[in-house]
């Protein structure tokens, strides 16, 4: 389950690097690189996503992901719990909730994370590189640990996990834990090569070399990679 929120306001700490319609464009990037590796994952049933954004419904469409609507102004939190909520109803067996700007996350990072997952009741979850968010959740049932997400989520989403009397799982994968939000983001995804349409994206908008578009040390980092 990945929501996506509209994009009118979309990566807003990228303002010095992308203008608005390049932050939207990259937005739809990163989602396409997410439902990819989603996709392609052994472990999963199927994919959803939570948006009223027409961008990312088209793309979802092209990946056969279930498009639901419910919680998709909600923000973050309001869109998982939504989810949650819907899939428990339905009496499905779990929930993988990742976000939608981590694109260096593959196939196999997503068949990790469902390994390392214990029967039901369950949590397992993946950090930011920083460990402050939650960039991967997956939970036995849906609905078996209440989430809010934020800057700080990760050691919160522990002990409510643990409030419920479930013994959290971590893991720590690369991919997983890259998350888009600022500059420094972006330079270190710079750093780290890779067949992503993200990737493709900056190269087709002067993000690859010698640029106005980019500060001085994300123009180094990406010369760096080619």
């Amino acid at each position: 389950m990945v929501p996506v929120k509209e994009r009118d306001r979309a990566k807003e700490r990228l303002a010095p690097l992308l203008s608005p319609a390049l932050r939207q464009e990259l937005v739809l990037a990163m989602l396409e690189d997410v439902l990819a590796a989603l996709g392609a994952a052994a472990g999963l049933a199927g994919l959803m996503v939570v948006t009223l954004d027409p961008g990312a419904r088209r793309i979802a469409r092209g990946f056969r992901a279930r498009i639901v609507e419910d919680g998709a102004r909600d923000g973050h939190t309001g869109a998982v719990t939504a989810a949650a909520g819907l899939l428990a109803a339905e009496g499905r067996a779990g929930m993988l909730t990742v976000p939608g700007d981590i694109p260096l996350v593959t196939a196999d990072e997503v068949d990790r994370v469902v390994a390392a997952h214990r029967a039901a009741p369950s949590f397992t979850i993946v950090p930011s590189h920083d460990e402050g968010g939650s960039n991967a959740i997956l939970l036995s049932p849906p609905d078996a640990v209440p989430l809010r997400f934020g800057v700080d989520s990760f050691f919160p989403h522990l002990r409510a996990a643990e409030a419920q009397g479930i013994r959290p799982t971590v893991v720590r994968l690369p991919g997983i834990a890259l998350d888009i939000d600022n500059p420094e983001d972006l330079a270190a995804f710079a750093r780290h090569p890779s067949q992503t349409r993200t990737r493709a994206f900056l190269a087709d908008n002067a993000m690859l070399g010698p640029s106005p578009l980019a500060p001085a040390r994300l123009r180094e980092s990406l010369r760096n990679d080619r």
